[in-house]
């Protein structure tokens, strides 16, 4: 019984190894072709490690396009867009999953209707929304949609919220909390993962956003990173070697961040109730 326990522990962790390897192989391409030389690009047999490492192509990626500034404008949309998503999201979940009112059922049905929506349906009109309040340019239409709720997130939220017991909500009612502070104090915290989680999708999805700043962005000044990158690979002359070492730091903080919340969101997975 043990040896077939242990087998089936050896076997699932094969499995997962391959899976694990395919999954990092061409991350570990990338960074391996951002750090070979010129001549080592197209040899056959390829070289899996580059011999000598070249590191200026790091240096020559981030000077050849304004790597600095395209930095700061995805930053910029990307963390007020995740602010705008941690805003509104738990406080329309929190309302749809513990508040009773009239049509609140109703107006659920809509939200999981629109996640059946795809993007391309609604930028059209977006856009023309948009244009008539000359918002077309700026950061606007990248950050002021996320403040008012996104339905994944808020479907995420509504079902977390509706696991947390009650016993804590009637506790801090007797206490003489209200509805806000009720949301605020007691419930709020204990929705750290779910918050996390949110978080670092939104993020991802805005630091990885292409055709949004592409159709919003007129101005070479504020385009992202994404945008940066598609005009350096369209140039006469690419520089793969380049390309690749400006790819690995635009995927660098996502990997970071990821590495960040997993850990806090294993931390705060776990969370009390009343006791007695």
């Amino acid at each position: 019984m043990h040896k077939v326990k242990r087998l089936g522990k050896l076997a699932a962790f094969l499995v997962l190894l391959v899976f694990g390897i395919a999954y990092f192989f061409p991350f570990f391409w990338m960074v391996s072709t951002a750090l070979k030389p010129d001549t080592q690009l197209f040899i056959y047999p390829p070289r899996m490690l580059p011999d000598p490492p070249k590191w200026s192509n790091f240096y020559d990626a981030v000077t050849a396009i304004p790597f600095g500034r395209y930095t700061m404008n995805s930053l910029t949309i990307a963390a007020l867009a995740t602010v705008g998503a941690l805003i509104s999201c738990p406080l329309a979940g929190y309302g749809l999953a513990r508040l009773r009112w009239k049509g609140r059922d109703l107006l659920m049905i809509v939200t999981l209707a629109v996640l059946m929506i795809p993007n391309q349906v609604t930028m059209v009109p977006l856009f023309i929304v948009f244009s008539k309040v000359k918002l077309v340019g700026t950061f606007a239409p990248l950050i002021i949609p996320m403040f008012f709720g996104v339905p994944y997130y808020i479907f995420l939220m509504r079902q977390f919220f509706k696991q947390l017991p009650k016993s804590l909500e009637d506790a801090a009612r007797i206490d003489g909390c209200g509805e806000f502070r009720v949301y605020w104090s007691i419930m709020l915290p204990l929705c750290q993962p779910c918050l996390l989680t949110i978080g670092m999708f939104q993020f991802v999805a805005s630091w990885n956003d292409f055709l949004g700043p592409l159709i919003y962005l007129n101005d070479e000044f504020r385009y992202t990173l994404q945008i940066g990158l598609q005009q350096y690979k369209q140039s006469t002359n690419i520089q793969w070697t380049q390309l690749m070492a400006a790819a690995t730091l635009v995927a660098l903080p996502v990997i970071v961040l990821y590495f960040t919340v997993q850990r806090a969101f294993v931390e705060g997975i776990t969370f009390g109730g009343v006791k007695g």
